[in-house]
């Protein structure tokens, strides 16, 4: 089993806070089930930089993403 490391932890955060509010919103529609972006502390941070700081899906990127 993969344990997070608090390295690895860090490293995925720095890896979150550098990506665009489109690319945040493209993973967090398209990603495959069981994404580590989406799992336990991770998780946590991703959908608070999305959701909370970010705003979350506009009607825009949500268009521009489409299905």
């Amino acid at each position: 089993m993969n344990e997070l490391t608090p390295e690895r932890a860090a490293e995925m955060k720095k890896q979150i806070d550098g990506m665009s509010h489109y690319a945040l919103c493209q993973r967090w529609r398209f990603a495959r089930s069981g994404d580590p972006m989406f799992q336990g502390e991770i998780g946590v941070y991703y959908k608070h930089r999305l959701f909370d700081e970010l705003g979350g899906f506009t009607p825009e990127i949500s268009k521009q993403l489409g299905w």
